[in-house]
């Protein structure tokens, strides 16, 4: 069956692969990313496909929260089903570490930018729906206070610990919408791989970027992946796992999930 899957950071890295690999199965992508050249060229690429879907793009800065929410809007508006929301944009180090909101670019990129998506898009993806969140092998505690943008991080920190963020939400929202809401599944799609964000990062090539794809594809349209909203996937050792203890701890999930809904506020 044909779906409508909704991909951020659709123009290079895993976002671009996935992108690819769902278009050739006859699915409708929608692609998101910053620069609209960027994402006019990714388009073209789509529509080459032969027997692909059909492909639409989506111009926004996931640093920026009302962008967020422009974003949102403008699916909305075109489409009054949204199969899979796949929050594969990421950010590890930028020139400007300070978002205009004052916050750290890696938690509003990383963890917040995908928890307003998913809140706002909850409508159109339903009970039958798929939410698909781009963790990480790299996951350290949260301090509260980074956060919400009132301590500096290294890049490396930071990063480890929006991606925990974002493990912790995933759970806890999963955990609160029950059968109410769609699967949402944090995965690891796989330690260092060759996206832009590793080799801007680390300075290596990589692994092969569609071990990313495959999974993404995999948990956006299998059965296997139908019952596990909530859980962690980690495709270093290809099965569901444990993610960081705090992950799994209810009242400290609860807690992230306030402070992303106060920094909203």
């Amino acid at each position: 069956m044909q779906k409508t899957i909704l991909i951020t950071g659709s123009t290079d890295g895993i976002g671009l692969e996935t992108a690819k690999l769902l278009a050739s199965q006859g699915h409708d992508v929608l692609l998101h990313g910053r620069n609209p050249e960027k994402l006019e060229k990714v388009h073209k690429t789509l529509l080459e496909i032969k027997g692909g879907g059909r492909a639409e793009i989506y111009v926004a800065d996931l640093s920026l929260m009302d962008n967020v929410e422009a974003l949102a809007k403008a699916v909305a508006k075109k489409h009054a089903k949204l199969d899979v929301l796949i929050n594969n944009a990421g950010v590890y180090n930028a020139s400007e570490p300070v978002t205009q909101d004052g916050l750290d670019v890696r938690f509003a990129v990383n963890t917040i930018a995908p928890y307003l998506l998913t809140q706002r898009l909850l409508p159109l993806l339903g009970t039958s729906g798929r939410v698909i969140n781009l963790s990480s092998a790299a996951q350290s505690t949260v301090e509260a206070e980074a956060l919400a943008g009132r301590v500096k991080l290294t890049d490396g920190a930071a990063y480890a610990q929006s991606k925990l963020a974002l493990t912790m939400w995933s759970r806890s929202l999963a955990l609160s919408l029950k059968d109410s809401g769609p699967t949402i599944i944090a995965i690891n799609p796989g330690s260092m791989l060759g996206s832009k964000m590793v080799k801007q990062a680390f300075g290596v090539v990589g692994g092969d970027i569609r071990i990313g794809a495959e999974i993404l594809t995999r948990a956006a349209l299998t059965d296997e992946f139908k019952t596990a909203s909530g859980k962690y996937f980690d495709n270093d050792s290809g099965q569901f796992a444990s993610p960081h203890p705090h992950a799994l701890d209810t009242q400290k999930s609860q807690e992230i999930v306030r402070i992303i809904e106060t920094i909203l506020a």
